[in-house]
């Protein structure tokens, strides 16, 4: 098998179901927000996370793949049948854990903080912008077009990566700076 099928050359791709759209069509441009998001992930863990916020992330990807492919099914015909593009019914109160676990490690919110930090948490800061901008891409399709729990794990990802600048910042002892 090639990397490359040469379909997509005149501006097009294909959905799951095999119907062909315009690479600019809403829904892919919503699973390439997606996509761009689980690579940013990829780069804030190049950057050098402690071990359990590494296992948080990748775990983070794989559910950012079934999101992807929730998108790229739009008459749910994979969905049913494959059970690893499933978030789950606990997705997003795994994250909302992880939300109250690693907030409680870091000093309570005053002000508005400016995205940055060490390199991480800087990436991290990356990640919420693209997750949030994903998740406007996702709402634009329309809530009859998809699950509503990939809106709302999509919106409680993004807390929780604002959540782990901050932890990373907080341990790499980086001082946050206020607006």
């Amino acid at each position: 098998m090639t990397l490359y099928t040469k379909t997509g050359d005149g501006g097009e791709t294909a959905l799951f179901d095999g119907t062909r759209v315009l690479k600019s069509e809403g829904r892919v441009a919503a699973y390439g927000d997606v996509d761009e998001l689980n690579a940013t992930l990829g780069l804030a863990l190049t950057a050098g996370v402690d071990d359990d916020l590494s296992a948080l992330v990748c775990h983070i990807q794989r559910d950012l793949f079934a999101v992807g492919s929730r998108l790229a099914d739009p008459r749910e015909r994979i969905a049913e049948r494959v059970e690893k593009i499933d978030l789950g019914e606990n997705s997003v109160g795994r994250l909302e854990d992880a939300i109250d676990k690693y907030d409680a490690e870091v000093p309570p919110l005053r002000r508005f903080l400016l995205p940055g930090g060490n390199q991480a948490a800087a990436a991290f800061h990356l990640a919420r912008a693209v997750c949030r901008r994903a998740e406007r891409s996702i709402v634009a399709l329309g809530a009859q077009s998809i699950p509503p729990q990939v809106v709302q794990y999509m919106n409680r990802l993004s807390d929780l990566l604002f959540v782990l600048a901050r932890v990373t910042n907080h341990r790499g002892q980086v001082m946050e700076r206020e607006w």
